[in-house]
């Protein structure tokens, strides 16, 4: 027994007098000098501490036989880890056959995490407390970032949810039986600012609407200040020689703008119901007979429908535009109108009771968004709207870059002005049911993903910096993954609009992903400009109505230019083009040092911004 106990001890007590081995880096296959690494005995838990010499090589000295671990400790260096085994083969010498490779940490700032100081002449790397701190709030509101997006694709797709569970009923829905001889009486209003290139085409076919031409006005609420007021008056005399009861109203004072001409027209209006239109959209001639059967129900102040479009295939944007249009007509309207939550009056191809109008207060102009903004009183005010997929009406869709963000720029402020407007009323409103306010302050505060979305980009530059510099943060990184799970949310909710399913499901997923990640791709890159609209929209900054430059082209051979499409270069088309510089370094760069966790999303980014800033010089040309 003391035998071997004597010699379990002499073979415990044997050592590898020297363990050798060098490091070269990953990519230049060059040898690394001053690159800390540490030995671990996995028997008995002891460390050993050394770096590599002006060679790249490392030695350790007498190190106990057994299962060992070498790691990489240096701040500089991505952790490794690289097992192996020593007997007694190994007294003399362990010697690595090969070179370890190591990859250098991506800092493509600087390594904020570490101070360098010095005590009884040695150099001591400690890290910085208030980095450390500073680091942690960033993480912090990267986290919020992620769960507000988050929360933004749980409403969509819980919308999506109801959406496909109550579709084939609301299609199939027949329209309530209509006797024409009491149809009641219709107003056609057509608000207009300098349409001259639409403003005969929406006259003309607002006068070919099948109705009784005794129960029938139109309106053309005119506050143009070029030729277009002079087109528009030879055509409405026009139409009024045939009989058709239609006025033209011209405003010298373009007070209120759009919703100031509606309201400055109400005291001459003549019908019950009043329909409206902006110049870009073609109803088909059986609107009204499709749409104001349902006011038969006394409690439906508004009807709203579906919008087309005529000129979808003009270009990749006009398709991304009626890719992401047709999730909001489809899901979020058509959703949230199956369980009875708010939706809104989409400013145009809707109609209204006159008496719901004016029950909610009438048009405000205090926002930009007045639509949205008169659909919420009138809802609060007990009012029903009834929203109608199947009633389409066409319109054009914007077909330069600067004419979708003066778009985009209205709606997004405008939605901001309307929550700072509307919230309190919601909340506090003790007829309003709990689900339609938290649906409603959900709806009210969409376009604020745009600023989430920015923010988010944003701090994913820092938060790779932060990854680099801070091993104890890095847990906190893989709650990225929210993003992930709120891309699949949104995809199941294009899923369920998309309108160019051909019945071949593969075929159809495979087109519906390219075209998913194209809109996502171009959107999150909007995200500047509309973050910047939103902000404007909470901090009360006001601003004139920018309407959106209309064209009357369905192809590219049409289009001769429109004097009302600004070309200029903002500060913001700037800043576009210096993000898609940055987010494009920053892919690159990970890509080559192999840490590809967020390069889809920077890769997504950078051509997004690439789109748009190319596209706004582009168009600066023509």
């Amino acid at each position: 027994m003391v035998l071997v106990f004597s010699l379990n001890f002499g073979l415990n007590a044997q050592v590898t007098k020297e363990i050798k081995g060098n490091l070269v880096d990953m990519k230049t296959s060059y040898d690394v000098e001053e690159v800390e690494l540490s030995l671990t005995s996995k028997k008995t838990g002891k460390v050993w501490i050394t770096e590599t010499n002006n060679d790249g090589e490392f030695t350790f000295k007498n190190i106990p036989l057994g299962d060992l671990e070498i790691s990489i400790i240096d701040k500089d260096y991505r952790s490794e880890k690289f097992k192996f085994h020593t007997d007694s083969n190994h007294l003399q010498k362990y010697q690595f056959s090969t070179p370890f490779g190591v990859n250098l940490k991506v800092s493509w700032m600087f390594n904020w995490g570490d101070r360098t100081i010095y005590s009884n002449g040695k150099k001591i790397v400690k890290e910085h407390y208030w980095s450390h701190v500073t680091a942690k709030g960033i993480l912090v509101l990267y986290g919020l970032c992620l769960l507000l997006i988050f929360y933004y694709s749980l409403v969509q797709i819980s919308l999506a949810i109801t959406y496909v569970r109550t579709r084939k009923k609301i299609l199939l829905e027949e329209a309530p039986l209509f006797d024409l001889s009491k149809a009641p009486k219709v107003t056609i209003q057509l608000p207009m600012y300098n349409e001259m290139y639409v403003a005969e085409r929406i006259i003309e076919t607002a006068a070919e609407l099948n109705y009784p031409r005794d129960k029938f006005q139109i309106q053309v609420l005119d506050d143009s200040t070029d030729e277009t007021k002079d087109i528009i008056a030879k055509k409405v005399e026009e139409i009024a020689a045939l009989g058709i009861d239609i006025v033209h109203i011209h405003r010298l004072d373009r007070t209120g703008y759009k919703a100031g001409a509606l309201d400055s027209a109400m005291g001459q209006v003549s019908g019950e119901f009043i329909a409206i239109f902006d110049a870009d959209f073609i109803p088909d001639k059986d609107f009204l007979l499709k749409t104001i059967p349902y006011f038969q129900n006394e409690k439906i102040g508004v009807v709203q429908t579906r919008w087309g479009h005529l000129n979808k295939t003009y270009s990749l944007l006009t398709e991304l535009q009626a890719f992401g249009l047709n999730g909001h007509f489809a899901i979020e309207q058509g959703g949230r109108n199956a369980k009875g939550h708010y939706i809104n009056f989409n400013g145009t191809a809707g109609v209204w009771r006159r008496s719901c109008i004016e029950d909610a207060g009438g048009w405000e102009h205090d926002t930009i968004t007045e639509d949205l903004d008169l659909s919420y009183r009138a809802q609060m005010n007990g009012w029903e709207f009834k929203y109608l997929e199947n009633v389409i009406s066409p319109a054009e869709l914007p077909i330069t870059m600067s004419a979708l963000k003066s778009q985009q720029h209205r709606w997004m402020k405008g939605g901001a002005e309307v929550f700072m407007k509307m919230w309190k009323r919601l909340v506090k409103n003790p007829t309003v049911r709990f689900s339609d306010k938290l649906h409603g302050l959900a709806h009210l505060f969409n376009s604020s993903v745009f600023v989430f979305i920015l923010c988010l980009s944003i701090l994913s530059l820092f938060v790779l910096q932060i990854k680099d510099s801070f091993s104890d943060l890095n847990f906190v990184i893989q709650f990225g993954s929210f993003f992930i799970i709120s891309t699949l949310f949104l995809a199941y909710y294009y899923w369920f609009s998309y309108r160019d399913k051909k019945g071949k499901t593969f075929s159809d997923m495979v087109r519906f992903t390219a075209r998913f990640f194209q809109f996502l791709t171009v959107s999150m890159a909007l995200s500047l400009s509309n973050a910047v609209a939103v902000i404007e929209g909470y901090l009360g900054i006001k601003s004139s109505f920018v309407r959106t430059p209309k064209f009357n082209v369905s192809k590219k051979n049409e289009f001769q230019g429109n004097k009302y499409d600004k070309k200029s270069l903002s500060i913001i088309n700037i800043i576009e083009g210096l993000l898609m510089v940055v987010f494009g370094f920053t892919a690159i760069n990970r890509t080559l040092y192999g840490d590809l966790g967020m390069v889809p999303f920077h890769l997504m980014l950078t051509i997004g911004y690439g789109v748009i800033f190319f596209s706004t010089l582009k168009e600066r040309k023509v």
